[in-house]
Formats: C-alpha cells, sequence, structure tokens
C-alpha cells in the first residue's frame, strides 16, 4: 500500500487495482491524516486517468451505504464543481422543477467544499433533514417525485475526509468523484464537470451503468448549460453543442446567474426563482437546465419544446408549491 502511495506522489498514474486499494485503504484506516492530505494535493497536480477514476468509483461504490431505493426510472443531477464560477445553486433548482413536472428525482449531493454553497448546505438551511433511512426516502420520492441522498451519510470514505478537503479549501478528487457514486445509481443521470477533457472521461465512465445521461460542460468553463457561451453535451446518443440560439434566447451575462455572498442569499435565489419570481437570465438557465433533463429521461422529446414547457412550469410559480411541500414534510417529520 505504501509503495502504491509513493508511485502517486512522485506524480505516476496508478491503476485501475491501485487506485481501488487506495480508497479501499482510507476506508480501513491505513492512512493518516497527513497522508490523506498528501494523496488530494497530489492528485490535485495532474489530472486523472480513466483507470483511477473507473477504480476511485467502484471502490467507494462498494463501500457506500446502499439504501432500499428504485431508481430505475429516475434520474440524479449533481456536478463536479470546482469552477470556481459561484452560480447559484442551478442542478438543485432543476431538480426541483423537473420533479414538480412529475419526473423522479433521486439526487446525490454534499457541502460545498471549493464553493461558498452546494446543495447540501442550501437544501439544510431551507429546511431539510438528511437521512439514509429506505422508509423515509422512499416516502419523500413517493410522495414528492424526489429524495436527496447527502453523500456522508452514504459514502464513509467522504465522511472520513470531509473536515481534511474542509481545510484544504481546494477542489480535489472527490470533487470529480461525487456524480459518479449516487449510491442507488438511478438509470438516468445529468451532470456537469469543470473540463472538457473530464467530461469525455465521464462518458466513458457513466455510458455503461445509464440507460441514457447527459454530461455537460461549457466551454467557458461551467460545469452545467449556463447560456453564457457554447456547452458541449455528451449522451449516450449523441455529442451536441448547446447555446442560447438553441432556444431562441438571448445569451447572458455571468454576473447574471450569480450565487449570491451566503447561503440565506442562496437560498433566497433559489426559493424566488421557484416561485416564478426569478430573473430572465435565472429562469432560462434553469429551464434548459431542466429541458435537458428531460430529453435525457425521454429521448424523443423535442428540446426546444421541453424548453418551452419547463420555463411555463417555472413562471407559473407550481414548482414552489412541490417545493413548501417537501421542506414542509421535513420540518415536521
Amino acid at each position: 500500500m505504501q509503495a502504491t502511495l509513493t508511485q502517486l506522489i512522485q506524480h505516476r498514474s496508478l491503476t485501475k487495482s491501485q487506485a481501488k486499494e487506495i480508497i479501499l485503504g482510507i476506508g480501513n484506516d491505513e492512512f493518516s491524516d497527513h497522508e490523506i492530505v498528501g494523496l488530494m494535493v497530489s492528485l490535485q497536480t495532474r489530472s486523472l486517468t480513466l483507470d483511477e477514476i473507473q477504480g476511485f468509483r467502484e471502490a467507494l461504490l462498494e463501500l457506500a451505504v446502499t439504501p432500499e431505493i428504485d431508481a430505475s426510472n429516475a434520474i440524479d443531477l449533481c456536478g463536479t464543481g470546482g469552477d470556481g464560477k459561484n452560480t447559484f445553486n442551478i442542478s438543485t433548482t432543476t431538480s426541483f422543477v423537473l420533479a414538480s413536472m412529475g419526473h423522479q428525482v433521486v439526487k446525490h449531493g454534499n457541502y460545498g467544499v471549493s464553493s461558498m454553497c452546494g446543495s447540501s448546505n442550501v437544501l439544510e438551511q431551507l429546511g431539510v433533514k438528511f437521512s439514509n433511512d429506505s422508509d423515509d426516502l422512499n416516502r419523500q420520492k413517493e410522495q414528492f417525485n424526489l429524495c436527496f441522498l447527502h453523500a456522508p451519510l452514504f459514502h464513509p470514505v467522504m465522511k472520513k475526509v470531509a473536515p481534511l478537503r474542509k481545510s484544504l479549501g481546494i477542489p480535489t478528487f472527490f470533487n470529480i468523484m461525487g456524480p459518479l457514486v449516487n449510491p442507488v445509481q438511478p438509470a438516468y443521470q445529468l451532470t456537469g464537470t469543470f473540463s472538457l477533457e473530464l467530461a469525455r472521461i465521464y462518458h466513458h465512465v457513466i455510458s455503461p451503468h445509464r440507460k441514457n445521461y447527459s454530461v455537460l460542460h461549457s466551454m467557458d468553463g461551467y460545469d452545467e448549460i449556463s447560456l453564457t457561451g457554447d456547452t458541449r453535451v455528451f449522451s449516450k446518443l449523441n455529442d451536441t453543442i448547446l447555446n442560447a440560439r438553441t432556444v431562441e434566447v438571448e445569451q447572458i451575462n455571468s454576473r447574471e446567474i450569480h450565487g449570491g455572498n451566503s447561503t440565506e442569499e442562496a437560498g433566497q435565489i433559489l426559493t424566488r426563482i421557484l416561485k416564478g419570481e426569478g430573473t430572465t437570465a435565472q429562469n432560462h438557465v434553469v429551464a434548459l437546465n431542466t429541458a435537458q433533463g428531460i430529453i435525457t429521461l425521454h429521448s424523443n422529446q423535442n428540446l426546444h419544446e421541453a424548453f418551452q414547457s419547463a420555463l411555463s412550469h417555472i413562471k407559473s410559480g407550481e414548482a414552489h408549491h412541490h417545493f413548501e411541500s417537501f421542506i414542509k414534510y421535513h420540518k415536521t417529520n
């Protein structure tokens, strides 16, 4: 094991089995905190290989707590983060819009490490209580078409390294792994990455494990469809470019999708959008991400029509009624 760690610190790539061994070693307390920090920093100095990501993924899923949830018709929406853009919580907002439109969402998420506010931060601030109880999660999915899987409750390794990641304050390879290790592995996935190279790797890693998926990378660095420029989309069926012209709207400025300066402000932005009170830019971004989720689930749908349907739904405020019921459930249970 130490030889493998030395190899990594020397910036030499690992085989799939060596990468898996590293994660299993962390899970079995075979490394000190200093060694784990060294491991994370070493990996951050270079790009991960396909073999390494596959090995890390296998080990994290092997060690995971797996709730009994039928996710055969569900979609996960979770990006890597690490893009340094501090957008509002686009995937979380999109999740509630999709769920309120009748689509099943089993969302994986975590606290922000390198970002100000991750999905877990904003949902906790709004009153969501995290759970890994299968009965509770199934009730939420049945009542609201949505349940949220807070990563540290399902991944002992992620829980163990969370304080170390927080102390570093920079993205680590665990950011890359988050979207790949939803413990119930939903049949569909909409995810984004902070680099095109990583999007291509995700395309290969995810493909054997999903009925369909969309891997997003905005060419100006966002890990979601930002409408600030072109977004590359890899799916099981094609490889396309999306932009504002695709859905006949105006390209936006990055300032228009800023996420605020506190968790409270992030929660207010999410709530306003769901109420139908978002800005035009916010509405368009959420509507297009929602539309991409819809065509990921239903590949025969038309993207432009799905966008218009999602936009109308957002403006109606119907998503907020759904969201309010979800929050009320958590505050009373």
